[in-house]
């Protein structure tokens, strides 16, 4: 008891010196947001000198980042909003249902995550001029929702096959179909594993950089990884803007991290110990 005591205040102490080091760089970025190109070579570790909002309006006269947000925020959002959709329902057969060919279905699957998909950018390119989804959002939208499924399979796979029939079995007797025993029953018990998989898939898409890069040549379509590289001159960047486009853009991963954080450290733990 008295070991425990005098360890604790450590186990503190340790933990906000990680938590320091971690959030330090977001801070740097944020105090950087506020400071002009040359303040932030001269002084790059100190407080800017005055809290203005000129960096942020610098940016919002440059670039059309309000409409590069928007983008951002349509592709991101409908991508995790189909990954959810079809890989509930392809893990649920996966796991619930027994078929001569359940393991070849699961590992074709996992397939998506052994192959690199950025190797065959030449027939997707070609595949998406052939389908005219070239400069849409949509060319986007198909590649973050084909390259998130897999992943999303075996996350949710592992955790339908640990939850106890049972539940199942009781609802059928009422009557229950398969849908409705996976939306009422099944999937309120999955929040966890359904919110790894958001936070997981939402940060790959909002920050790629490589797939709008190919697919969007649009500067309207762009979305903000890509929309940010109109900061950087031939000779010169505007490094103050660059930083308040980087704070505006991480607020969405803050703020959804915030929200389903919760979740995500019990999908993380439950996943380890089942």
């Amino acid at each position: 008891m008295n070991h425990t005591i005098w360890t604790k205040p450590f186990y503190y102490v340790f933990a906000f010196f990680v938590a320091s080091i971690s959030l330090y760089p977001i801070l740097l970025m944020i105090l950087s947001s506020f400071k002009t190109s040359t303040e932030i070579f001269t002084s790059p570790l100190a407080f800017p000198k005055s809290f203005t909002l000129e960096t942020y309006r610098n940016l919002l006269e440059q670039i059309p980042f309000m409409t590069f947000f928007m983008n951002s925020v349509i592709v991101s959002g409908v991508s995790v909003a189909l990954i959810l959709v079809t890989s509930s329902l392809a893990a649920f057969y996966i796991a619930r249902f027994t078929f001569q060919w359940n393991n070849m279905l699961f590992f074709f699957f996992l397939m998506g995550m052994m192959l690199p998909i950025k190797l065959g950018i030449v027939p997707l390119f070609i595949l998406m001029k052939d389908l005219e989804l070239l400069n849409t959002l949509w060319s986007l939208i198909f590649m973050y929702t084909a390259t998130g499924i897999p992943l999303s399979i075996l996350i949710l796979t592992g955790f339908f096959r640990t939850m106890p029939r049972e539940l199942e079995e009781a609802a059928r007797i009422d009557g229950a179909g398969n849908l409705r025993i996976l939306w009422n029953v099944v999937l309120p018990l999955m929040r966890p594993a359904l919110g790894t998989v958001m936070i997981i898939q939402f940060i790959q898409s909002w920050n790629d950089f490589f797939f709008p890069l190919i697919f969007i040549t649009d500067d309207m379509k762009k979305t903000i990884p890509v929309g940010m590289l109109s900061l950087f001159g031939e000779y010169s960047a505007d490094w103050g803007a660059l930083f308040a486009g980087l704070t505006l853009a991480s607020l969405p991963m803050i703020i959804l991290f915030f929200i389903a954080s919760k979740q995500f450290m019990e999908g993380l733990t439950q996943g380890a110990i089942k």
